[in-house]
């Protein structure tokens, strides 16, 4: 069995977060720049056995797709495209910025290391993985 990852897609970077090879601890792996997923995913899937991938799919409060989704569709395509081996999964990524902040204000990370976005997001990414996690029940 393959781990899961997890992918937080925004225009700049992109949060990254696996599970171990048992499937039952999420954490936060790096996060790379957009331009640097494709070479990041074939290197790491050279080490690493992956077969899910979930990608954070955000819609408003009313349930219509939002803006972001310009970048984050055509990541999901290409993964499909790329890897038709392995699942792509999409999940409500809603207010996962926000819960990333909350967590890491209240893991005691010093102000300055908080302003680091790409913390947010590789922690977001890892917030998406634990919910898809706790839905699927492996």
């Amino acid at each position: 069995m393959g781990r899961v990852m997890a992918l937080d897609v925004g225009r700049k970077r992109i949060g990254i977060a696996v599970t171990d090879p048992a499937r039952i601890i999420a954490q936060g792996l790096t996060t790379v720049a957009a331009h640097e997923l494709w070479d990041f995913l074939r290197e790491y899937l050279a080490k690493e056995e992956v077969d899910t991938f979930v990608v954070g799919y955000p819609v408003t409060l009313r349930n219509e797709p939002s803006e972001a989704l310009r970048w984050i569709n055509p990541v999901i395509r290409k993964l499909r495209k790329d890897y038709p081996d392995r699942q792509v999964v999409q999940v409500d990524e809603r207010f996962t910025s926000s819960l990333a902040q909350q967590a890491i204000r209240d893991g005691g990370v010093k102000k300055e290391k908080r302003k680091d976005k790409g913390l947010v997001d590789m922690v977001s990414a890892t917030i998406i993985l634990q919910s898809y996690m706790e839905q699927s029940k492996f």
